[in-house]
């Protein structure tokens, strides 16, 4: 597996997601290894601006395909704050394992989260991502 690369933030969503981690997140439902997961990435992440960011590296509202490695199922899912999680939707948590892992990352990653069924290694296909 390829060393996983710096994580890459927008200023904009790191302030947002730093003032929920801030305002109780860490009794968040995921439980505090989650969110201490989150606030590794982000002492070791980049922050840029919206101009600087790339648009292919997953952000809050990024619409992301990812892959299972050694299986051909593809699975799409948005990244979106805790409050706008709805699995029916395929909106998944930042606060999540997934979300967490996808976060930073860009197309052609690979990146791993905990399943009930153990550590899963995935690989980020496309990253669509609205412009504003």
């Amino acid at each position: 597996m390829q060393k996983k690369q710096q994580p890459i933030f927008r200023k904009d969503d790191f302030d947002v997601i730093h003032a929920c981690l801030q305002e109780g997140a860490r009794e968040s439902a995921f439980g505090p290894a989650v969110v201490e997961s989150l606030l590794a990435d982000f002492k070791k992440g980049k922050l840029v601006s919206k101009d600087a960011f790339p648009a292919d590296v997953v952000r809050l509202n990024s619409r992301v395909i990812v892959q299972e490695l050694d299986r051909p199922k593809e699975m799409e899912i948005t990244v979106v704050m805790p409050e706008e999680a709805d699995i029916k939707q395929r909106k998944i948590s930042v606060m999540a394992p997934v979300g967490v892992a996808l976060i930073g990352f860009g197309k052609g990653q690979e990146v791993m989260w905990q399943v009930p069924g153990g550590k899963k290694k995935f690989t980020i296909k496309e990253v669509f991502n609205e412009r504003d």
